[in-house]
């Protein structure tokens, strides 16, 4: 595997990982994952510790909100790379006294055959995870817990409560026209938790920041 390095994003607990392709005439080869690699190389020091053990697919249309998804014992952190169409990936900061809580930010990752990398978005625990999608959609994501029934909650990406100010704003647009044009979602994510409703709930106790 080729690492070619990360980047935080606007909440620095969020990092993207990109990773090189060997471009020919005929097309390209990648590996996107070796387990030695993410746990060796200076740019992915975050994970080192970080065991994957379930692996997920997914297909969206286009005009699809997922989201936004939690869960606790055990914890699930998740690694996801678009394979095929365009994902905004949205991720949300639910560990209380952190600095970021409440925040939510947007990352935009088109698949592109023709560049000569691609793109992992790694999103640890104490974060809910969603998406929404401009065309249909493949994506990829390695989990480092397995479901776990009963264990699991959600936020409501359309809540009034959430902070999108450290979203880019262009990204943010395009969640919002998406949103008048009607997204296909399920009841369960239209109807998911306020932020203030999820705060009362004595499972948000599972999520609490700890500092560096």
């Amino acid at each position: 595997m080729k690492i070619l390095g990360s980047e935080k994003l606007a909440i620095p607990d969020i990092h993207v990982i990109r990773f090189g392709r060997f471009c020919d005439a005929r097309g390209y080869f990648t590996e996107p994952f070796r387990k030695s690699d993410f746990q060796n190389s200076p740019h992915t020091q975050f994970l080192r510790d970080v065991s994957f053990v379930q692996a997920n697919e997914s297909y969206s249309r286009a005009g699809v909100i997922r989201g936004l998804h939690f869960q606790w014992n055990p914890y699930m952190g998740k690694l996801v790379r678009t394979i095929e169409g365009h994902m905004v990936d949205l991720v949300l900061d639910i560990r209380k006294g952190s600095p970021t809580f409440g925040k939510i930010i947007a990352h935009d990752m088109p698949a592109r055959r023709n560049e000569e990398h691609g793109e992992w978005i790694w999103v640890p625990p104490g974060f809910a995870h969603g998406n929404f999608f401009l065309e249909e959609t493949i994506i990829e994501y390695f989990c480092s817990g397995e479901y776990s029934p009963g264990c699991e909650a959600g936020i409501s990406p359309l809540a009034s409560d959430l902070d999108w100010s450290l979203c880019d704003q262009g990204l943010k647009d395009e969640f919002d026209k998406l949103l008048q044009r009607g997204p296909l979602m399920t009841d369960k994510d239209r109807k998911g938790f306020a932020l203030a409703a999820w705060l009362k709930d004595e499972r948000s106790n599972n999520f609490t920041y700890i500092g560096d």
